[in-house]
């Protein structure tokens, strides 16, 4: 927001496991082993290091044998097949060089009766470490000998009808070489000011900041303030930009402040459609009036807050706000909502709710308003199907620890109301504290060594991918820390695994074009993780703005059922290095996997498509975006023989999907003229389903001629009132 408000899959069954030995086998080893150089001897014993990593292959049999399956640790319930031809081949990612000492590869029916294994150092130039021809299939143990991070099984000949399918592809070795083992835990950097009730002058510490902060829109200062379990009288901190306050208790009633917690708009005259990047949670608040202002927009989080009055999210005056969210939250009184074009909320307790302008969603929350779209235009579910809070820093005694809330379904209300929350603890000694100056390879060594992640505020630049392998891994930011990918890499990747959490932090796009700045699973990802899926909880993304940046896709999502629970994905539209090329970003947000969930979805500016949606059973709760102001020309955003690129598109492909709560504005402030045919795009089927929809022109700047596909007015009849075209319901 600106100033302005493959074939068809064969099946056949699985053959059991036929058990042989490697002395069954003629290893053709001398040529292999003078490819690979022998490493330095190791100090560990050869561990397993491919479980859990990210697996790729040359083919697969169908979604149900994706590569992931061979190196997922569930030795006879999943498997990687390949496609009916010879010359297939699937590789694991150990995350780093190792010295490699065995490979077990565990055959279904369908053996390679000839393969070789290989390795790489960049996944792209291979060397082959052994070659094993007379396979006969059952379980094939193969000495190793060399370095690499990527190890492949390449395979020639077949010994069956079939394809290659492996239940397991295990690879022993120890990764000794990469240096001295990295602590855990430690302390939390020069940009995190942990306070006390007795800390002195608290008041005028919280001032400073925000002196540094207020209109430091990109600017590189990032804070946290920590507060431990107490009572704080008489404080008014104000929220600038990359500053983030939280209590440092397991629930928001250890820590109260007499006072506010305020963001507002002076530095803008009033206008809070600027009011990014900026956090609050887990305390409880007195204010002093018996309101607190909360007057933000886009990147600012209001998580596991106990507002014992009222909440007003609209700035001094009753300026332009651009709509924020709230989860996991009570406000004793009414919530405030005065000028805020859009807002969602999620998972909480609230006193009431005034006005509604465009989009208002909630989704669990008690309290909420009834549904009512298209006037008033608010959209309420009773429930939240699934959610899981973010993961947050507490003290237990005199120790950090960082708990991670557990999943719910069908949530209704805080996950606070009754007590203590459901979760699992992780002492900090288990994390690697991240600090200013560390480098991608000590942070991905520290990944490999079983570390979670805790970034302190700060800028870190990264020159290869940040890559998160381990399930149940958490990446916590503090301070809205921020990770800027040099030389055109992808920020970071996580495997098709179990748990991953990533919340708290920015990615912000380097000026060598990445082809994506953070993927979830790689290609054909297809691992069932419904019972403990990956989040991504207020992480946002940035391209342009702060300096040129350019990425051709921000976000892929290839794994099923992640939840994505509050992001902005931002094409920037002002500050530095802006324009239709130089931050040039043709897609914001793709999602290829099943039953992914997305509550709270902020996705603006892109030059082609915001939102695409490849996968099944997807479903959106409550959508923001605003197509690309700076477009030149109705000619620049030519479709073929549609005007526009959708802001949100379901392919054609696609069966079931459901979402609600979506709204898309154009602005177009280069060339008015410029005509939008839809806002929405999607396949007419039975299960695929949207509930209250609309789209706006911004004082006429530009217009759309439908809402979805060929359905709702268009937008020229209202000329330059800004008022909203609706669809309650499509089909």
């Amino acid at each position: 927001m600106s100033s302005v408000g493959s074939p068809p899959a064969f099946r056949r069954p699985a053959s059991p496991v036929r058990r042989a030995t490697v002395g069954a086998l003629v290893a053709s080893l001398a040529g292999g082993l003078l490819a690979v150089l022998p490493a330095a001897t190791a100090n560990a014993a050869p561990t397993l290091l491919s479980q859990g990593k990210t697996a790729t292959a040359s083919s697969t049999e169908g979604a149900a044998y994706a590569a992931s399956a061979a190196v997922d640790g569930n030795l006879t319930g999943t498997r990687w097949a390949s496609q009916w031809t010879d010359a297939q081949w699937v590789q694991v990612d150990l995350g780093q060089s190792a010295t490699l000492s065995r490979a077990l590869l565990t055959w279904e029916g369908a053996y390679g009766k000839s393969y070789q294994i290989q390795a790489s150092d960049n996944g792209t130039d291979w060397r082959t470490v052994t070659t094993v021809t007379g396979g006969d299939g059952g379980t094939d143990d193969v000495t190793l000998s060399g370095t690499g991070r990527y190890v492949r099984m390449n395979g020639l000949t077949r010994g069956t009808g079939y394809g290659y399918s492996l239940w397991e592809f295990q690879v022993y070795g120890s990764t000794d070489g990469g240096g001295p083992t990295l602590p855990g835990g430690g302390d939390l950097g020069p940009n995190v000011h942990v306070l006390d009730p007795s800390t002195p002058n608290i008041q005028a510490k919280l001032d400073q900041v925000f002196q540094e902060q207020e209109s430091a829109q990109f600017g590189a200062g990032r804070h946290a303030f920590l507060l431990k379990p107490g009572t704080y009288n008489n404080l008014n901190a104000q929220i600038g930009f990359y500053t983030q306050i939280a209590g440092l208790g397991l629930r928001p009633g250890d820590t109260t402040i007499n006072g506010d917690v305020t963001v507002d708009a002076g530095w803008f005259n009033g206008n809070a459609t600027q009011n990014f990047w900026r956090g609050a949670e887990g305390l409880t608040l007195n204010p002093v009036s018996g309101t607190n202002r909360w007057a933000v927009s886009q990147a600012s989080s209001f998580r596991r807050m106990h507002v014992k009055g009222g909440l007003n999210l609209a700035p001094n005056g009753y300026g332009w706000a651009s709509g924020g969210y709230i989860a996991d939250s009570k406000i004793d009184g009414q919530v405030g909502n005065y000028s805020q074009q859009q807002w969602y909320t999620r998972d909480s307790s609230i006193g009431g709710w005034s006005n509604s302008v465009w989009n208002q969603t909630f989704s669990g929350v008690e309290g909420a308003p009834a549904t009512s779209f298209p006037e008033p235009r608010y959209t309420t579910l009773d429930t939240t199907p699934i959610s899981r809070e973010k993961p947050y820093l507490y003290l237990d005694g005199s120790e950090y620890k960082v708990f991670a809330p557990a999943k719910r379904v069908n949530a209704r209300g805080t996950s606070w109301a009754n007590g203590t929350p459901q979760g699992e603890s992780v002492p900090l000694s288990q994390f690697y504290v991240v600090k200013p100056g560390a480098t991608a390879a000590t942070i991905n060594q520290a990944l490999a060594q079983g570390l979670h992640l805790l970034f302190t505020p700060g800028v870190y630049h990264v020159d290869q991918t940040i890559n998160v392998n381990r399930a149940n891994t958490i990446v916590l930011g503090l301070g809205l820390a921020t990770i800027i990918p040099d030389n055109g890499v992808t920020a970071m990747k996580v495997a098709d695994v179990d748990g991953v959490r990533l919340a708290g932090f920015l990615i912000d796009a380097g000026p060598v074009n990445s082809p994506t700045l953070l993927e979830l699973g790689p290609q054909n990802s297809g691992a069932d993780h419904a019972a403990n899926p990956t989040t991504v909880q207020d992480v946002y993304i940035r391209i342009g703005g702060a300096g040129a940046g350019k990425a051709t896709t921000s976000v892929v999502v290839n794994s099923d059922d992640a939840i994505i629970d509050h992001t902005w994905v931002w094409r920037a539209d002002h500050g530095e290095g802006w324009g239709w090329e130089t931050n040039r970003a043709d897609y914001g947000v793709r999602v290829n996997g099943d039953d992914v969930l997305a509550t709270g979805l902020f996705v603006e500016h892109f030059n082609k498509y915001d939102v695409e949606w490849y996968g099944e059973r997807g479903r959106t709760i409550f959508y923001q975006n605003e197509k690309a102001y700076d477009a030149p020309n109705q000619a620049a955003i030519q479709n073929g023989t549609t005007k526009g690129y959708a802001a949100y598109r379901v392919d054609d492909s696609v069966n079931t999907h459901e979402a609600w709560g979506l709204g898309s504005y154009c602005n177009y402030n280069v060339d008015p003229t410029i005509v939008q045919d839809h806002g929405f795009k999607a396949p007419v089927k039975p299960g695929v389903k949207f509930h209250s929809l609309l789209v706006v022109s911004l004082g006429g700047m530009g217009h759309y001629n439908h809402v979805i596909n060929d359905t709702g007015a268009s937008t020229i009849p209202a000329g330059t009132s800004t008022v909203p075209s609706t669809v309650v319901s499509f089909p």
